[in-house]
């Protein structure tokens, strides 16, 4: 049985690993970005770009208030990375679609974060893993 005291202690320790990994792949982002011209915001978005979607998707997977999706947004538009369209369903909505020259930039930062990753050291099936047990703790604590 474990005491309260032990569990205070693993979890503490465990939130110092999530926050040391965070840290390290935050870390990790911007370099990289530096590397493309981009902010860390930005080489967050153009990650998370996937295909088209809305401001608020966006801001969702960025993890981050629309607001500073938008300013995000604006300099990518600016930098023609991307552009708004018309949402085909929601006239209030646009959506956010990367030009050929944001899907460029967006190949090459994806290869480049993938150069010498935080996780690199862990195999497919490991980081599946984490992802499962990360997203159960991340679940039952919403």
């Amino acid at each position: 049985m474990t005491t309260p005291d032990a569990q205070a202690v693993a979890e503490r320790q465990l939130c110092g690993l999530v926050n040391g990994l965070a840290g390290r792949i935050s870390a990790h982002v911007r370099e990289r970005a530096v590397k493309l011209g981009l902010t860390a915001a930005q080489a967050t978005a153009l990650r998370e770009l996937t295909g088209p979607m809305t401001m608020s998707e966006l801001a969702d997977r960025m993890d981050c208030e629309p607001s500073n999706a938008t300013v995000v947004v604006d300099r990518l538009e600016g930098q023609g990375l991307l552009e708004r369209r018309p949402h085909p369903s929601d006239r209030r909505a646009k959506r956010l679609i990367l030009t050929p020259a944001g899907i460029e930039l967006r190949v090459r930062l994806l290869e480049l974060l993938g150069e010498e990753s935080p996780l690199a050291g862990l195999t497919q099936k490991e980081q599946a893993v984490l992802h499962d047990l990360l997203q159960r703790a991340v679940s039952h604590s919403t």
